[in-house]
């Protein structure tokens, strides 16, 4: 456990020193948010954050790689290098998306490669564990690896709407999946349970760790699509090498967790950004819309509209992320009647917490068109002293949406 917390530190640590940097940079080259009707900021902010998460990516590898524990992993498997390239290239591809904005073919195209060369080099769905049983082909599951990532590396980006938002939101589904990863290989060889996928987990918490300070609300920079993209893309990477690496009937034998768990977990990570993914597919294709078409109705811009302010609509989205991410992770090591218990229980709570003030705004509503008693000094019509109006609530500012 120390060598995997020595990469959350390395990346978490250099994240942040070069981020201010990053900042600059992206300032002199024009890689600056403008205010869009779709956002909620205010003011320009500078993007190409995935820059400096990047660098916290390398240099926490390069600590790996020089670590006895850890080097095994680059010794036996040449995915570290390979995932560090498709960092790399897909981060490169935001960075240019984000100085002269590309269209989404490009953006498109340029996944596919980098997710391409990652599945050619060997970071790709071997099988898929049901059973230990090899359903498909090689080639099909080369196609469903680059798959995996496109939807990935797309649904972060899609969530990546408020400040903090997208990288929090990762950062716990990243935490939630290393302890899994970390438990599991524990469970499997106890002898040597270092794993390229909790290691890209770890370094994914770091770099997630690192950011936050300077994207949260009030952001003073953005991690634009080079950040989200590359979010994405480690996601990725961690669950195909959790999956090809994980052999079912052990994992089903000692009762850690069902033999399709590692599929099970990342969806259960990833559940709120795909969810809103395919809400913002429909709606826009409804609409008669391309999907990629950018609007103002993902799930943070209806918390927004609910009534919650920015820093507790992120909050929000937060909880239902560890709900999610933890309550799946759980549920792969209790009893099955405890963790629903448990998930049950943290449901409630969040459930209200999501949906209190909009069920308190109607409550309030109800009460205001109702009979106004007359008094001294009124003429009996008014609202309430400091009550404002459903759609006369500040909007708060906030990061880019998608």
């Amino acid at each position: 456990m120390r060598a995997y917390l020595l990469v959350i530190v390395v990346a978490a640590a250099v994240t942040y020193l070069t981020t201010p940097v990053v900042r600059r940079l992206a300032q002199r080259v024009g890689a600056v948010t403008p205010v869009r009707d779709r956002d909620v900021h205010t003011v320009p902010i500078p993007r190409m954050g995935g820059v400096a998460m990047l660098l916290g990516l390398g240099a926490a590898l390069l600590v790996a790689s020089r670590t006895p524990f850890l080097q095994r992993v680059f010794d036996t498997d040449p995915g570290p290098l390979w995932v560090l390239v498709g960092a790399f290239l897909v981060c490169a591809l935001g960075v240019a998306d984000d100085i002269v904005t590309l269209d989404a073919i490009t953006k498109l195209a340029g996944q596919v490669i980098a997710a391409g060369i990652m599945g050619w080099q060997g970071v790709s769905l071997l099988s898929l564990p049901i059973g230990g049983v090899t359903l498909l082909s090689s080639q099909t599951m080369m196609l469903i690896t680059v798959l995996v990532v496109l939807v990935t590396i797309n649904a972060v980006n899609f969530v990546d709407g408020l400040d903090g938002l997208a990288a929090g939101i990762v950062g716990i589904g990243a935490i939630a999946f290393f302890l899994y990863s970390y438990a599991l290989q524990r469970g499997q060889a106890p002898d040597d349970y270092s794993s390229l996928a909790t290691l890209i987990a770890a370094a994914t918490v770091g770099c997630c760790l690192g950011f936050l300070p300077h994207n949260s609300h009030p952001a003073r920079i953005f991690m634009g699509d080079s950040g989200s993209m590359m979010l994405g893309l480690l996601l990725a990477s961690s669950t195909i090498a959790a999956t090809s690496t994980v052999d079912p009937e052990v994992v089903s034998s000692e009762r850690i967790a069902p033999a399709f768990f590692p599929l099970l977990l990342p969806i259960a990570v990833l559940l709120i950004p795909l969810g809103d993914m395919l809400l913002a597919i429909v709606r826009r294709t409804r609409e008669g819309k391309a999907f990629w078409h950018p609007d103002k109705k993902h799930l943070h811009h209806r918390l927004l509209q609910m009534g919650h302010s920015h820093r507790v609509a992120v909050l929000v989205m937060y909880s239902w992320a560890a709900f999610l991410s933890f309550g799946a992770a759980s549920s792969a090591f209790l009893p099955l009647p405890q963790a629903l218990a448990v998930a049950s229980g943290a449901g409630c709570l969040i459930a209200l917490f999501t949906f209190g003030p909009l069920l308190l705004r109607r409550r309030r509503g109800a009460t205001a068109a109702g009979p106004v008693p007359t008094s001294s000094g009124t003429d009996g019509v008014g609202t309430a002293s400091g009550e404002v109006a459903p759609d006369e609530a500040p909007t708060p500012s906030g990061s880019g949406a998608t």
